[in-house]
């Protein structure tokens, strides 16, 4: 299986934390040296680690954005 390279260019915030140390953080990575997109996942500590995620384009976050907008939270 190929390596999986990223950068991690910005990060946004964490949306919680596990009792492991595991975060869930939004960030913008460029993922094997492609344009960065925004993303959600699980990280373990220092990043030595992901878990499975979702990676959204900027035209997809601002359609999530817009749906979370018109939902009764």
């Amino acid at each position: 299986m190929a390596e999986i390279k990223y950068n991690i260019t910005q990060h946004f915030g964490t949306l919680s934390e596990g009792s492991k140390g595991w975060k869930k953080e939004v960030n913008l990575i460029s993922w094997n040296d492609k344009a960065p997109k925004y993303d959600i996942r699980d990280w373990a500590p220092e990043h030595a680690k992901m878990g499975k995620g979702v990676t959204l384009t900027k035209e997809e976050l601002i359609a999530l954005r817009d749906m979370l907008n018109k939902m009764d939270l």
